[in-house]
C-alpha cells in the first residue's frame, strides 16, 4: 500500500489531496486571488491527515505540482514538499502542472491546449492529444488571432488562461471548456503512483520548480 501526499500550489489554487495506491482518498482545496497558499497549505496537510486517522509516518512519498506557473506559488510547494521529504526521508515527485489542468477534461478526438494565465495576452500553454501524451513542449506564448492556424483538428481549450481569448480565437475549431478551472491535487493521485512504481523521482536537494518564464526572460 502506497499512501501519497500530493500537492499543488502553482495557481490561484493551493490543492492537497491524500491518495492510496493512485487513488484520491481526501482531497483540500481553495483558490483565492490573494494566494493565501502560505497560510493554508499546511493546515490543509495536517487537516487531511488527522480527519483520515493518519500520521506523517506512514507516508511512502510527497508529490508537487513543477510548474509552470506562479513564482511564490511554486516556491511554497516545493519547500514544503522538500521539508517533509527531509524531515521523513521519503523521496519526492514532481508532476507537469500543466498535464494536470489537461486531465481536468475528457475528450476522444482531438487536441488539449491547457492554458494558465500569465497576464497581458500571455499564457503558459502546451499540447496534449486524448491520451494525454504531451504533442508540444511548454511554452510560454503571446496569443493572438494566429496561433494554432497550422492546427487543422478540434482544438479543445481549458483552464484559466482562456478566458480572453473568447474573442481572438474565434475558429470553429476551438471549443471552449471551463474557464474557472485550476490545476488541482486531486488528479495528481494517479500520476505520482505510475511515478512512484517506477522509483521516478527528483533529487530533493537539487530539485527546482519549472519557472518558465524566467528561463524566457533571461533568454
Amino acid at each position: 500500500m502506497a499512501l501519497i501526499l500530493n500537492i499543488e500550489t502553482a495557481t490561484k489554487n493551493c490543492s492537497v489531496s491524500i491518495a492510496k495506491d493512485g487513488k484520491t482518498i481526501a482531497c483540500k482545496e481553495i483558490a483565492e486571488q490573494n494566494f493565501s497558499h502560505a497560510e493554508k497549505l499546511h493546515v490543509f496537510i495536517e487537516e487531511l491527515l488527522k480527519e483520515n486517522n493518519l500520521k506523517f509516518n506512514v507516508l511512502k512519498a510527497v508529490a508537487v505540482s513543477q510548474g509552470p506557473g506562479s513564482y511564490t506559488g511554486l516556491r511554497i510547494g516545493v519547500s514544503s514538499a522538500k521539508g517533509l521529504c527531509y524531515a521523513l526521508s521519503i523521496p519526492m515527485i514532481a508532476i507537469d502542472t500543466l498535464e494536470l489542468l489537461a486531465r481536468k477534461i475528457s475528450i476522444t478526438n482531438g487536441l488539449i491546449i491547457p492554458m494558465i494565465d500569465a497576464r497581458r495576452m500571455e499564457v503558459y500553454s502546451a499540447i496534449f492529444n486524448v491520451d494525454y501524451i504531451k504533442t508540444r513542449a511548454v511554452e510560454a506564448e503571446i496569443i493572438d488571432e494566429y496561433s494554432y492556424s497550422e492546427i487543422n483538428e478540434t482544438i479543445h481549450l481549458v483552464g484559466d488562461g482562456i478566458a480572453k481569448f473568447k474573442d481572438v480565437l474565434t475558429d470553429n475549431k476551438f471549443v471552449y471548456h471551463n474557464d474557472k478551472v485550476y490545476p488541482s491535487a486531486n488528479e495528481m493521485s494517479f500520476l505520482s503512483f505510475e511515478k512512484y512504481k517506477k522509483s521516478d523521482f527528483v533529487d530533493v536537494a537539487y530539485f527546482e520548480p519549472y519557472y518558465l518564464k524566467d528561463f524566457l526572460i533571461n533568454k
